[in-house]
């Protein structure tokens, strides 16, 4: 049994202007999907990455995981304990007038867990000291330590990781990544580790899920997407990561922009920036069938 399972899960928001304004205008209302129909299992103990571009939707599924929001269609399953969230800024998710170890501590307060503050600052690299001093006296990669300590204070099964070293330094990153790699084996923590950097991609996740314009185009084990993409946005993904290696390998360049998720185009999302789209593309929706929704793998094409 999966540990996590999302079902067909949809989000919609409404962004209608005001009541007033609508009616003196005679606009409809205007609701804007940002996940439509995702579908995905995580198995205890891996880690599944979510990726694409920013408005993809993947930051909205891990707050429908976590429960701050609530599914319009679908449901969300945790056959586990309990789930903790780690944010993308380490500082505004940090309560600057609490000292650390009152941070730390208050979801062992809440869910009266047996964790005690001085042992999980140590177990993230901190000092027991460190309790006593407040969120600003701390580097970048320090104050994500505190909120991985703090999140690790409620003894949770699965950690959902929104973008936790995007505000890093590079080198930073390194740590923090080696750090949730290190708790993941000790503890046997499950990780939905959601980011744009397919760099840092590529050294944690074991699956790795795509998305693009709220719906899930591809998905599949981390060394076959880098190895063998399949759909034509994985493959323009991964064509704009710089290749430092100079291999000399054709890519096909970034092409188009995002559309209107107001006003989302007929048939694949993907089709005004797809190089293989056809008419099949431009008016029918693909089906997510063998870990790909494309019309053009499906029929061979690509």
């Amino acid at each position: 049994m999966p540990l996590l399972s999302l079902e067909r899960v949809s989000r919609d928001f409404d962004v209608s202007r005001p009541w007033l304004n609508r009616m003196l205008e005679h606009e409809p209302r205007r609701v804007l999907r940002a996940v439509d129909g995702v579908s995905f299992e995580v198995e205890s103990g891996e880690t599944l990455a979510l990726v694409g571009e920013s408005g993809c939707g993947k930051s909205t599924v891990a707050r429908l995981i976590v429960g701050l929001y609530a599914p319009t269609e679908g449901r969300v399953v945790f056959h586990g304990r309990r789930l903790q969230m780690i944010f993308q800024d380490p500082y505004a998710s940090l309560n600057p007038r609490w000292r650390v170890r009152d941070i730390v501590g208050e979801p062992i307060r809440f869910l009266g867990t047996g964790a005690r503050v001085e042992e999980l600052l140590v177990q993230v690299g901190l000092s027991a000291d460190d309790g006593d001093k407040y969120p600003h006296e701390f580097s970048g990669g320090q104050r994500q330590r505190i909120s991985i300590a703090r999140a690790l204070g409620g003894e949770p099964d699965f950690l959902v990781c929104d973008e936790p070293t995007s505000a890093l330094d590079v080198s930073v990153q390194a740590q923090i990544l080696n750090l949730m790699s290190d708790l993941q084996s000790r503890l046997g923590l499950t990780y939905l580790f959601i980011s744009h950097n397919l760099a840092v991609v590529s050294q944690v996740a074991d699956r790795v899920g795509v998305m693009y314009l709220g719906r899930m185009v591809e998905l599949s084990p981390a060394g076959m997407l880098f190895s063998r993409p399949r759909h034509p946005y994985t493959r323009m993904l991964l064509d704009a990561v710089p290749d430092l290696g100079m291999s000399g390998k054709s890519r096909t360049p970034v092409r188009g922009e995002v559309p209107n998720p107001l006003a989302p185009p007929s048939g694949c999302p993907f089709h005004p920036r797809c190089p293989h789209a056809n008419d099949r593309c431009r008016r029918e929706l693909p089906e997510f069938i063998d870990g790909v929704a494309c019309h053009a793998v499906a029929e061979r094409r690509i």
